[in-house]
């Protein structure tokens, strides 16, 4: 498997750019988020768009009720029974969206140089004069010369869906805007976005508080999208309301950073939340469009360094009509991966796109091949300058392991854990192999009855780009006697052959503890 990781720096030889890419057990290291809706909930679609490489379902609760997701998550349930690929489950809340509402959801039409009013009216009737908004505060937010843009579900970036307005006049609570360009609005519900303006609304919405509260309680969720998070204040509420909500203490919480105030506090937002989703559509119209590119750069590099997962989205939004994506979305998804993202967020491509499928493959594919070229010792050395000396016990042996697994040519690092923090620091380091996460579950109490943890920490590595999980058997600890750790090791070991990830004569590098130590240990496969 290592052999065939090349480096941009390296000559490449222009013939083995046709060679067909190898099939392979794990489509791409890099994991792929869809978001299911009208045309990705049925089993059917859910099971193509698991074996095409979905690692994490996400259900966005801007639109739908809950009755409506429930229904596309028992699909989901189903589905990953039939395919047998563990998929987890991410919620998505609305925050301070503003929305313009349409009841009719007759097309809208406005064209260039004409005028239209926003109001918080929301009696009134949608037309191509008058939108009426959920919010009736924009009028205290903006000033005269101020940008508002207006789109569908997700902004597709295409100047015919979406419409930029310039605020010309403010009088009273209504907003009147020049529009800037031609275009027609067609749906229930368009998203406005206020360019670099402060909207006085809480970032967990108490719509968002309720949806939690049930929808995310009876599903015990594993991730939850935090929309417009713009201070790291906003993370530690929404991690103390999760904390009261019994098991989804243990949920994770990724901030989504949609505009300037966070990108102003991302250092703090990143320490506070357990992931980042890098939401480009909605930055995209914040920052200037020669400094969109730079923001990607710096932000993953730092997710990287601090060992958090970074989540990129809008990167084929083409593919939501069409079955191929432009050169430059393809260029696109493959730079994210070498800018060190661990995962493809995909929006309107899977929820009401034509192809949700063919989009997760297509994905899939540009990542294994932009894997290829990633050039990991260059990666591992700014790595360990980062982390500094001395190093944590923890951080010391997962570099080891994954520097022995390279130096050794390992076709796969096997990481025993219960928390998964140890198989997460060691793909930290980025290693060229697939990490094999082997969950020890563990045994606990509330003093009313029993219960096993380990399934939650076992699909949150689903998101952490080359960590691949399976649960062990409860009854074999992850400190234990020597001989239950060989039974879990092949068993393991089993589901690498049987996965075609390891061979005979194949060596493999293994993490565990053994006692109070860490062990790194390196086995040379038989026949």
């Amino acid at each position: 498997m290592h052999s065939s990781h090349l480096l941009l720096e390296e000559p490449i030889r222009m013939a083995s750019i046709l060679e067909p890419s190898k099939a392979s057990f794990f489509p791409a290291m890099t994991k792929i988020v869809g978001t299911l809706g009208p045309k990705s909930r049925s089993v059917d679609v859910i099971s193509g768009c698991l074996k095409a490489g979905m690692s994490v379902a996400r259900f966005d609760f801007s639109w739908g009720n809950t009755e409506y997701h429930q229904e596309t998550l028992e699909n989901l349930k189903a589905a990953v029974k039939t395919t047998k690929k563990l998929c987890a489950v991410m919620l998505d809340t609305v925050g301070p969206e503003l929305q313009v509402v349409n009841k009719s959801e007759k097309a809208i039409s406005l064209k260039a140089d004409g005028s239209v009013v926003l109001t918080p009216d929301c009696g009134q009737e949608a037309t191509s004069q008058v939108l009426p908004i959920n919010f009736d505060g924009l009028a205290k937010s903006v000033k005269k010369g101020d940008t508002i843009f207006i789109g569908q579900y997700l902004f597709t970036g295409s100047e015919t869906t979406s419409v930029w307005l310039e605020v010309s006049e403010v009088k009273g609570n209504d907003v009147t805007c020049v529009i800037k360009n031609t275009a027609t609005l067609a749906g229930s519900l368009f998203t406005l976005h206020a360019s670099q303006i402060r909207i006085q609304l809480p970032t967990l919405s108490d719509k968002d508080k309720e949806v939690i509260s049930s929808w995310g309680v009876q599903n015990k969720i594993d991730f939850l999208s935090l929309s417009y998070t713009r201070h790291a204040e906003d993370v530690r509420q929404a991690r103390e309301y999760l904390s009261k909500l019994g098991d989804l203490s243990q949920t994770q919480i990724f901030a989504k950073i949609e505009n300037i105030e966070g990108l102003t506090h991302f250092d703090e937002i990143l320490q506070a939340a357990d992931g980042i989703i890098l939401s480009r559509g909605n930055l995209g119209i914040d920052l200037p469009p020669e400094k969109v590119f730079l923001f990607q750069k710096a932000a993953l590099y730092k997710c990287n360094m601090a060992g958090k997962p970074a989540v990129v989205t809008r990167v084929v939004d083409s593919m939501t009509d069409n079955l191929r994506p432009t050169r430059a979305e393809a260029t696109d998804v493959a730079n994210a991966v070498l800018d060190g993202s661990d995962a493809i967020l995909l929006g309107a491509e899977t929820l009401r796109g034509l192809y949700p499928v063919e989009t997760i493959s297509i994905v899939g594919k540009i990542c294994a091949e932009a894997e290829k070229v990633f050039n990991q010792d260059l990666y591992f050395k700014k790595t360990v300058k980062c982390v500094g000396e001395p190093m944590t016990h923890l951080e010391s042996i997962a570099s080891s392991a994954v520097r022995a697994a390279i130096k050794v040519k390992a076709s796969v690092i096997i990481c025993f854990t219960s928390s998964g923090r140890a198989a997460r620091l060691i793909a930290k380091y980025r290693p060229t192999m697939p990490v094999l996460s082997v969950v020890i579950p563990r045994l606990k109490t509330n003093q009313l009855k029993w219960s096993f943890s380990g399934a939650f920490e076992a699909r949150q590595s689903l998101i952490v780009r080359g960590l691949f999980p399976m649960l062990a058997d409860p009854r074999h600890p992850a400190e234990s006697t020597n001989a239950t750790n060989e039974s879990v090791l092949k068993v393991a070991l089993d589901h690498g052959k049987a996965s075609g990830v390891i061979k005979s004569h194949d060596r493999v590098v293994v993490c565990q503890k053994v006692g109070d130590a860490s062990v790194v240990k390196i086995i040379e496969l038989e026949d």
